[in-house]
């Protein structure tokens, strides 16, 4: 059993809005600052950041803000995939010059179905265009969203093609058979689970961590677990976050996430979410809330 190591949980950072849904930057950055005080990394421009709802020029801005504000790059490794090779390229080179750990990229999902060579086109042009040896990709598989699934196969093409540049994925594909079958198929390979609810299937196997929606509210109990990873104390964390991650599941995630940072933090304007998202209910918003609160669960402030 071979597990890389650091363990690593990285948050799809949320993204707080002002009332006219402009993106409210020193929010953002203050929350950013907590995560990583916290003990997680930020895959910022993730889903959960509703980066497909936010424009290459806001992705951008906020990217270099972050690292303005003292946030280590090393720390991040944005979502930079679009449709578009050129803006897919404008963005993932930025990650790559502002020092970036990596960049998780998308395929490009509009035109479907996707022929393998395609895909495999688009990921080349990419890493030929971007020309940095700086450069670590991680793709993202998360089909159910996308329609473009990242095949095994695809995966076998570029690590051939790109070794040390390719070098890992988040699947979020909610398929076990998948996760595992990819663990099993390439060690060594960087393999990020999306909830801290497998750790403890996906651990065993050589995962990489996890990179999760609900490491926004619950970064420090995530790392921590991702810790004590081969001692009598993680069946006991990982059980808790277990518990935290299926009450959030049952709900929207977005709006459940933002309505719960805003109680958290007391700041009503987390709430804002850019369409097609809606706020939370305030029925189930207020359910969810107790809850939590039944399981223990806090969120602990820096």
């Amino acid at each position: 059993m071979q597990i890389p190591r650091p363990l690593k949980v990285l948050a799809p950072a949320l993204t707080p809005f002002h009332a006219d849904l402009s993106v409210n930057r020193p929010a953002f950055i203050a929350f950013c600052r907590w995560l990583v005080a916290q003990g997680a990394g930020l895959a910022v421009f993730g889903t959960n950041s509703e980066a497909n709802s936010l424009s290459l020029a806001e992705k951008m801005e906020l990217l270099e803000a972050l690292v303005e504000a003292g946030i280590p790059a090393s720390a991040m490794v944005p979502g930079t995939g679009l449709c578009s090779v050129p803006e897919t390229v404008a963005l993932t080179r930025r990650a790559v010059e502002l020092g970036c750990a990596g960049a998780l990229v998308l395929p490009p999902f509009y035109f479907k179905p996707a022929a393998e060579e395609g895909l495999f086109a688009h990921y080349a042009q990419l890493i030929d265009a971007v020309g940095s040896e700086r450069l670590k990709l991680y793709l993202y598989h998360i089909p159910q969203f996308t329609g473009v699934p990242i095949t095994c196969a695809l995966i076998e093409r570029l690590l051939k093609a790109y070794p040390g540049t390719v070098v890992g994925i988040k699947d979020s594909s909610g398929d076990w058979a998948n996760t595992e079958r990819v663990l099993r198929e390439f060690p060594g390979f960087e393999v990020f689970p999306a909830s801290e609810a497998l750790l403890e299937k996906a651990l065993p196997l050589g995962a990489a961590g996890c990179i999760s929606a609900t490491a926004n509210v619950q970064p420090g109990a995530i790392a921590q677990a991702l810790q004590a990873w081969g001692t009598p104390a993680f069946e006991a964390l990982q059980a808790q976050l277990k518990v935290v991650r299926s009450l959030f599941q049952a709900h929207p995630m977005i709006p459940a996430l933002k309505d719960v940072v805003a109680r958290e933090f007391g700041d009503d304007a987390w709430r804002h979410v850019r369409p097609p998202f809606v706020p939370a209910d305030a029925a189930w918003a207020e359910g969810l809330y107790g809850q939590l609160a039944q399981a223990g669960f806090r969120m602990e402030h820096a």
